[in-house]
């Protein structure tokens, strides 16, 4: 299976420009082949805790969009969504439309960043999903989650592909850019990771998207710009790692 991330120069709460910049590599990434199109964390707004402007219905405009991609160019999406939560609150969830425009799964994220209070703002999941595409089982998750590995862990023996999108900012690039690649060498899966690009809110954004293999070989690459990132999962890669080198039997906790 062929997975495209866009590395998204964000326009902060501008959903029209943005979802115009997407539909421009949406149609680059099936023109590459692609089977998965995956977008940043709140990709139509940036990481706004402006519920107003952010929280759509379950049928809202960011999930009318992202059907309408998936079916005009034949090709799953995922992407991030702020859906209306209980007592006035927001879901931060990963949304995945297949190319029939039907929604596989939502991934609400279960760890909430509190260092910009958007436990006060956001609700948080309850576990992690997983979907299959292609023959391949997927598990999504959302920025924050990339700080806690048991919640990856609890999905390890089950798939073969781990996705994060994320809005996070240059200031910590480096825990992003080491974080990736652990998460892979440590569950022997393939992991991809999707940040944003730009300036949002004050916070400066660098990206650094990319793909790992699962014994942490780094496959493809975005930089700091805007753009996409192709690789290819190959099934078989990962049952002959976990075959050869049988680590995750050997857990205790």
């Amino acid at each position: 299976m062929r997975i495209a991330g866009l590395q998204l120069d964000t326009v902060w709460e501008d959903r029209e420009t943005n979802y115009r910049r997407v539909k421009e590599f949406a149609r680059m990434a099936k023109e590459k082949g692609a089977d998965l199109l995956v977008l940043p964390e709140m990709f139509s707004t940036g990481f706004s805790m402006n519920l107003i402007v952010t929280m759509e219905k379950d049928d809202g405009p960011t999930t009318r969009f992202l059907k309408s991609i998936a079916t005009s160019y034949q090709i799953a999406v995922l992407g991030g969504v702020v859906l209306k939560g209980k007592n006035g609150r927001g879901r931060n969830c990963a949304r995945v439309i297949d190319a029939g425009g039907n929604i596989l799964t939502t991934y609400a994220k279960c760890h909430l960043f509190s260092f910009m209070d958007e436990d006060k703002i956001h609700e948080s999941g309850e576990s992690p999903q997983v979907f299959k595409l292609k023959g391949v089982r997927v598990s999504p998750f959302v920025c924050y989650d990339l700080r806690f590995p048991e919640i990856f862990r609890a999905v390890a023996d089950d798939v073969h592909l781990m996705v994060i999108i994320a809005s996070w900012p240059a200031a910590r690039q480096l825990h992003w850019d080491e974080l990736l690649p652990a998460r892979a060498v440590e569950n022997q899966c393939y992991v991809m990771g999707i940040n944003r690009v730009g300036e949002g809110d004050g916070l400066i954004y660098k990206g650094g998207s990319a793909v790992y293999d699962p014994l942490g070989n780094r496959i493809a690459f975005a930089g700091d710009q805007e753009t996409l990132v192709l690789a290819d999962v190959d099934l078989r890669h990962v049952d002959k790692v976990r075959s050869e080198m049988p680590f995750l039997r050997d857990r205790k906790f």
